[in-house]
């Protein structure tokens, strides 16, 4: 019943019986599988808005809100398993169930590209009504849910199951930049060769590859099993962070004294339980953890777990609280990002994307650009910035100041998407095209887009690093999983957000219409542009308020 010292000892005791496993051995199967679930998620939903928009016959602005929220499901799922992971199972076992059903998952996805039966009648034009049965939309989304499944137990779960291979906390670190770099860069991969294949070969062979990388993924991550540290799950922590705020509110009007004898730590041995004194952060939530009457059984153990905490456990909470409102001031950073990229592929659509007489850049490969820039400024951080930083100070840079920095670079992108599609619209206005779709093209080259899309990606290699290493150091450590899982949260909220956005200017501006030659897009940017200017300021203020 003492969820706060049995759970912290239950920590310490595992990574004592597993301490002759995990190390740098791990890695190559933990990265290799982080390398074939990457590129089979990529290559099944980075041209799917196209996917929909040339096989299931939806118009552009629909297929992007669909496009927006696969993303979104996709990536709110880890945090469920990340919760699942900590509570119950670990991560190891959650992570091989998950691997395996999103290789059923991307099965079902070939199929229904491999049989015309699964998909609606071609649409000669626009106007004719070639919608999908409700089968062949059950069967896609079916396909779809096995997915998000599948991901919930392996996107972030492999960041955490890595960190558990390893002691030191600079070797942790060192694993999370070369992680992140990976997941950038199955990105690249899959945008670009995967989406290749979807775009001029076949659709079936596109995502049969990226069954095939999750096929690898899974046997990788089995071979390495003898290798693996498997710490198991410790109980909800969830659990003893509602007792905090229970007790909190049953003690409202208990008088708390300046005594740390009258402090509940529960029967826990280790030193820095016994020895951790109550801060005056939010101070009202202290009187959970102050001993009255009939609180605690005579040999010490709490009697009451709904009436009486531990100290560590009320500082587990505060923790959390503290947290809360950068966390919050991340969100709006994913929402523009989501609408950037879905926004990008509609203009790239457009646009002239040849390179050359024969070759064509897919309109859903444009996105490349941002995770390339990521990528390679994520290199330049670690090779070069980072070391020069650590030769000019004695301390590292702190993860709010990357975050901010991130905010302000973000924002540039943004800025520079508006000015892109002023110049793509006066094109389209000086040829009167407004009302031209199917084969028209503007006569303007698509590589306009990777200007924005690069300062996005700059953006995104010191916010995202960022919020992980600040996450992961202020959330408990029982809670290590749901830490990294937090970023999960963030980007899925920022996919339903901006679908919802993009709802709301449709509705209400005309801003958006089903063809984006007749819409006003450049409006769209500058409003997100505004809004990425004020979120800047709240996360200034979350900033000042944390530290």
């Amino acid at each position: 019943m003492e969820a706060g010292a049995s759970e912290r000892s239950k920590l310490i005791v595992n990574e004592a019986q597993s301490a002759n496993k995990g190390g740098w051995i791990t890695v190559p199967f933990i990265i290799g599988s982080m390398l074939g679930l990457g590129l089979a998620l990529t290559g099944a939903t980075g041209n799917l808005v196209v996917y929909l928009i040339n096989e299931y016959n939806f118009t552009a602005v629909d297929a992007a809100q669909i496009g927006n929220i696969v993303g979104g499901c996709t990536s709110l799922a880890p945090l469920v398993g990340a919760v699942v992971s900590d509570a119950f199972f670990g991560c190891y076992p959650v992570v091989v169930f998950s691997a395996i059903v999103s290789f059923v998952s991307l099965i079902l996805v070939t199929l229904t590209a491999a049989f015309r039966s699964l998909q609606p009648p071609p649409c000669p034009s626009i106007s004719d009504a070639c919608v999908p049965s409700a089968g062949q939309l059950a069967f896609l989304y079916t396909a779809m849910g096995l997915m998000v499944v599948g991901c919930g137990g392996t996107n972030f779960n492999m960041l955490t199951f890595g960190a558990h291979q390893f002691d030191s906390l600079g070797d942790r670190d060192v694993f999370f930049n070369w992680s992140i770099v990976v997941m950038y860069a199955v990105r690249i991969i899959g945008s670009t060769s995967i989406v290749f294949v979807e775009d001029s070969i076949s659709w079936a062979l596109g995502y049969g590859v990226s069954a095939a990388a999750n096929a690898i993924a899974v046997v990788l991550v089995l071979l390495g099993s003898k290798h693996y540290r498997r710490p198991a799950a410790c109980g909800s922590p969830f659990t003893g962070l509602a007792r905090v705020a229970v007790a909190a509110i049953r003690k409202w009007d208990v008088v708390v004294a300046e005594d740390d004898s009258k402090y509940s730590h529960g029967t826990s041995e280790l030193e820095e339980s016994i020895n951790l004194r109550p801060s005056q952060r939010f101070s009202l939530l202290n009187r959970a953890a102050w001993i009255c009457h009939g609180d605690t059984r005579p040999d010490g153990s709490i009697a009451k777990p709904w009436s009486l905490c531990t100290v560590q456990q009320v500082e587990d909470f505060k923790s959390l609280l503290r947290v809360f409102p950068l966390w919050s001031s991340s969100i709006f950073l994913s929402v523009s990002i989501g609408i950037q990229l879905s926004l990008t592929v509609l203009q790239a659509l457009t646009m002239d994307r040849s390179l050359g007489p024969r070759f064509a850049i897919p309109a859903g490969s444009m996105v490349v650009s941002s995770f390339a820039a990521t990528v390679v400024s994520l290199l330049l951080l670690d090779r070069l910035i980072l070391p020069l930083w650590h030769k000019l100070s004695s301390h590292p840079p702190r993860p709010l100041l990357r975050i901010g920095l991130g905010h302000i670079i973000n924002t540039a992108g943004m800025a520079a998407s508006a000015l892109v599609e002023r110049k793509r619209a006066s094109i389209v206005r000086s040829h009167q095209a407004e009302s031209q779709h199917g084969e028209w093209v503007v006569p303007m080259t698509a590589l306009w887009l990777v200007l924005p899309l690069a300062v996005t990606g700059v953006a995104e290699a010191l916010h995202f690093p960022g919020q992980v290493a600040l996450y992961f150091q202020a959330f408990p450590r029982s809670l290590r999983s749901t830490a990294t899982g937090m970023m999960a949260v963030i980007i899925a909220l920022g996919f339903y957000l901006s679908v919802a956005m993009m709802g709301v200017v449709r509705r209400v501006t005309g801003w958006l219409q089903d063809d984006i030659n007749g819409s006003n897009v450049e409006n769209v940017f500058w409003l997100v542009t505004g809004l990425t200017l004020v979120n800047f300021g709240y996360y200034v203020l979350c900033a000042k308020l944390y530290e």
